[in-house]
């Protein structure tokens, strides 16, 4: 799943605690190298975030498809995590960040990968769709919806813990409560008010 890279490996300003080294994969993949754990990049500005939204979308639009990425995270114990985006929207977006920010620094890969979780939480957690309304023209946020995805730390997936964002989003004042689970679990959920 994680192609060697080519003699033509690239590594970031050294002033930085941490490297991505990028390198050249087969059939034009890029490939990260990256010292740091999904979990452990840098928040964003919220900002950024909703920048590099419209810079994905117009890539969209564009149907600018992008190459083939692979990652691999590195933990000091040695362990690592693997994440391939082969995904044509996944990948259209990720370029579109490489292409605004640059995806050779623990920001850039931050805000690509917040970007990606945050597709994925709006797709897939029906509590969240209150908070964003999508139109021909463009999406509006709610701004506690994008503070938290660039506040937010992510998983070891690069994903986010929904019962974790949901409490941020309560804490950013949004009229989104949580209640007790019925079963006494200790889980979160939230509800709308």
């Amino acid at each position: 799943m994680f192609p060697a890279m080519n003699a033509r490996t690239h590594t970031q300003d050294r002033s930085q605690a941490e490297a991505i080294r990028v390198g050249d994969g087969p059939g034009g993949a890029v490939t990260y190298l990256v010292d740091l754990s999904p979990e452990s990049l840098p928040s964003v500005c919220k900002r950024d975030l909703e920048l590099a939204w419209y810079a994905a979308r117009d890539a969209a639009i564009a149907q600018d498809g992008g190459a083939a990425r692979a990652f691999r995270f590195t933990r000091p114990d040695g362990s690592h995590t693997d994440l391939a985006l082969a995904d044509r929207d996944a990948r259209c977006w990720a370029g579109a960040v490489d292409r605004s920010v640059g995806l050779r620094s623990a920001r850039g890969l931050s805000l690509c990968l917040r970007l990606l979780a945050l597709v994925d939480l709006l797709g897939r957690a029906a509590w969240v769709r209150p908070l964003f309304t999508l139109a021909r023209d463009g999406t509006e946020f709610h701004p506690a919806l994008l503070r938290a995805a660039a506040s937010q730390p992510l998983t070891s997936e690069a994903r986010f813990d929904e019962a974790e964002f949901r409490l941020r989003l309560a804490r950013f004042g949004t009229g989104f409560r949580l209640e007790a689970p019925p079963d006494g679990s200790g889980a979160h959920s939230g509800a709308p008010s």
